[in-house]
């Protein structure tokens, strides 16, 4: 659950946050627990919630809640570990040190939740869960910030090029971290597919340095196999180390759903559709209110393209749509569905809306946003349908 922030500093909330999504993160390391993802455990932050009833609407046995106070270089972190069906606590534990040694802070709450849950974790498996991001603290705190930037939305504009700002600075202040490589990266991505590009060569060519970067420094940090897998794949056009890249990131995380939902996406991609329903399943199993659970029903509905289910891939898009009114990638694959269904009335009104947001679209300049196909056949269905839904030559 979100920790309350204690520092008397609304501007340090993202610190609070940041420090619970690295240790939801280790403790999704773990293979024999189920760790619902940080995109859905904050919606209910700021709220006053019955532990019982987060546990039926996440379908968790147990929930972990504190507060980080931060006064100038001394940090505590405060946890409790407590069981949902009864309400009861059955850990609690404070940690105090310095900013210097944060990640040790976080590795220690995170080995003592799973020590109250599974007395008898292997300490190989322990040991993998303390990896620390970076050795520098400026870094980590510009990375905190991207990511509160970025978590706001995926189609504001100025916030993306905000998140960008900070990833980048991230960088600078440490030159080795891959997540934020693969974040900045992740940017770059959402300028493509939403049309943001202003000087497409340049940003392909970055884009795809900052993910082989962010592969080459996170090749055992799912995070940044994740991210770094889907830009190489995606900007960059190379499926195949897309795909080596998310299928490790699953590998090491098997509880990643950032990581299962972009595995949808490329195995949509490589003509693997069942699997692609499957793992888009899983993601969002693993995080059911997560803020880009449209994206997961998305790829569900390309998927479905790909199979030729025309019907729910329209389906799918329309439910991607219900959550974001305004992703141009779903409003394709919506349209695309609904024309090689027979309703081509409809289909004509989704392209209407499209162009409507991205009037620069045309058949001529789709392969800048298409995905890469592996099957020829999936992307000629693609552009056909998107031709018989009306997309201007």
């Amino acid at each position: 659950m979100p920790f309350q922030n204690l520092s008397g500093d609304a501007e340090q909330e993202y610190f609070a946050d940041g420090i619970v999504e690295d240790i939801t993160i280790a403790l999704a390391q773990f293979r024999h627990l189920y760790v619902i993802a940080r995109n859905s455990s904050f919606t209910y932050k700021g709220q006053a919630v019955d532990i019982k009833q987060v546990g039926r609407e996440l379908d968790v046995r147990y929930v972990v809640e504190g507060s980080v106070r931060r006064t100038g270089d001394r940090l505590r972190i405060a946890g409790q570990l407590i069981d949902t069906s009864t309400g009861t606590h059955l850990w609690a534990d404070r940690f105090d040190g310095t900013l210097a040694n944060v990640f040790d802070l976080q590795d220690q709450v995170a080995s003592s939740i799973v020590g109250a849950i599974t007395p008898k974790v292997e300490e190989a498996e322990i040991e993998r869960a303390k990896r620390k991001p970076t050795e520098s603290l400026d870094a980590y705190d510009y990375y905190l910030r991207g990511l509160a930037a970025f978590d706001r939305t995926i189609t504001n504009r100025s916030v993306i090029d905000e998140a960008l700002r900070l990833f980048m600075k991230a960088i600078e202040r440490d030159p080795e971290f891959a997540i934020a490589h693969a974040r900045a990266a992740r940017c770059y991505a959402t300028r493509k597919s939403n049309g943001w590009m202003l000087h497409p060569a340049d940003e392909t060519a970055e884009a795809t340095r900052l993910a082989r970067r962010a592969v080459e420094l996170g090749w055992d940090d799912a995070v940044a196999l994740t991210y770094g897998g889907y830009v190489i794949g995606y900007v960059g056009g190379d499926l195949d180390d897309s795909a080596a890249c998310i299928d490790r990131a699953v590998f090491l995380n098997p509880n990643l759903a950032a990581a299962l939902g972009v595995s949808s996406w490329v195995k949509a991609c490589l003509g693997e559709p069942d699997k692609a329903v499957e793992h888009a399943a899983l993601a969002m199993r693993l995080s059911p209110l997560d803020p880009r659970l449209f994206a997961w029903q998305f790829n569900t509905g390309l998927a479905h393209f790909c199979a030729g289910h025309y019907e729910d891939a329209a389906a799918w898009a329309g439910k991607s749509l219900r959550h974001q009114p305004n992703y141009p990638s779903a409003m394709r694959v919506m349209a695309a569905g609904q024309a090689m269904a027979g309703r081509l009335a409809q289909a004509r009104e989704t392209i209407a809306r499209l162009c409507l947001m991205d009037p620069a679209l045309r058949l001529s300049n789709l392969a800048d946003v298409l995905p890469p196909f592996r099957r020829p056949d999936d992307r000629n269905r693609y552009i056909e349908a998107l031709r018989m839904a009306g997309l201007p030559e």
